[in-house]
């Protein structure tokens, strides 16, 4: 491949990631409108290989009635304005027990709570990161260690990360404890 035709490709991949940024910015404004009346919230839109996935999130909670109504309300209106030309499959959700962690909020909402943080391979040292995150201070994170270090990470470094749902271990068969810790 000739230096031309690398720039056109580096080109084509830029317009191509604009487009996609401005899909995803209309689809959110659409999104944020139909949502205006209720305490539901948009939570994160990704448009990844064909699939556009909405997750949304409220301080009540979602249940299973409340995402299909949304999702047929978001489908419908998406059929209407027509803002994705390509075929695509919409997918609505509630962030879940672990949650992505991608903007700057979901890492605010997330303080106080266990998360895992994978590094880019630009960093050099340890590119893995689990523990209690204790502050968001502009740019960066701070982690509360297992071994009770605090880490601070650059989050420009962070390629993904996810709050981690810890599950009560239940007591062994035969043991007389129980969670409550009532014999």
């Amino acid at each position: 491949m000739g230096r031309g035709e690398s720039h056109a490709f580096c080109s084509s991949e830029k317009a191509f990631e604009r487009r996609r940024m401005a899909i995803v910015q209309k689809v959110n404004e659409m999104i944020e409108a139909l949502l205006l009346p209720t305490d539901i919230e948009i939570y994160d839109i990704e448009l990844n290989a064909g699939i556009l996935k909405v997750t949304i999130n409220s301080k009540l909670g979602i249940n299973i009635d409340e995402l299909a109504d949304i999702n047929r309300k978001i489908s419908s209106e998406l059929d209407k304005q027509d803002l994705i030309s390509n075929k695509y499959t919409l997918e609505v959700s509630s962030p879940g027990l672990e949650r992505k962690l991608r903007k700057e909020d979901h890492y605010l909402g997330a303080i106080n709570e266990r998360i895992s943080v994978k590094l880019g391979p630009h960093v050099e040292g340890e590119r893995r990161y689990e523990g209690t995150l204790i502050k968001v201070n502009e740019e960066i994170l701070t982690i509360l260690g297992k071994n009770g270090t605090h880490d601070e990470i650059n989050l420009s470094d962070v390629t993904s990360a996810k709050t981690i749902f810890e599950w009560e271990k239940n007591p062994k068969p035969g043991s007389r404890k129980t969670n409550s810790g009532i014999t």
